[in-house]
């Protein structure tokens, strides 16, 4: 029997709804983890999660038979399901996401940038950050959609 293999790891990024700041510091934790769980649920085992009080950052195995769009759609809507009732009745993801891919070498890096996020964006807005990163990964954006 033929064997299909992959380890495709995956840098996922996106904000609440208008950049909300609604991942309060005594919510942070439990968002984060459920965020975990439902990528973990699909079959998308989690690296590592963390983020700012508007914006997420997910570091993923995409699972083998999920599309990347699929498992951001599943991921999103569970959560935002969720944080209604545990996190703010208004919360809302935006509707788009940036997502890259991460070399085996670069997974600590990586997991520590996820880490360092509240001491990151003392100096750095989320739009700065996202536009370095969409600049370091050659991806071309149009800032009247980036932004919802």
């Amino acid at each position: 029997m033929p064997q299909s293999l992959a380890r495709v790891l995956v840098h996922l990024i996106f904000s609440t709804k208008n950049r909300a700041p609604l991942i309060t510091p005594d919510r942070a934790e439990r968002t984060f983890a459920y965020l975990a769980g439902t990528l973990n649920a699909i079959d998308c085992p989690v690296v590592a999660v963390g983020g700012a009080a508007d914006h997420v950052h997910l570091l993923f195995v995409l699972g083998r038979t999920i599309a990347l769009s699929k498992a951001v759609e599943e991921l999103k809507k569970e959560s935002s399901k969720w944080a209604k009732e545990h996190v703010n009745p208004a919360f809302y993801w935006q509707n788009g996401y940036a997502a890259f891919s991460v070399s085996p070498s670069n997974v600590d890096k990586v997991k520590a940038y996820i880490a360092d996020q509240a001491k990151h964006h003392e100096v750095m807005s989320f739009q700065d950050e996202l536009r370095r990163l969409l600049q370091r990964h050659g991806i071309e954006w149009d800032e009247r959609y980036v932004w919802d």
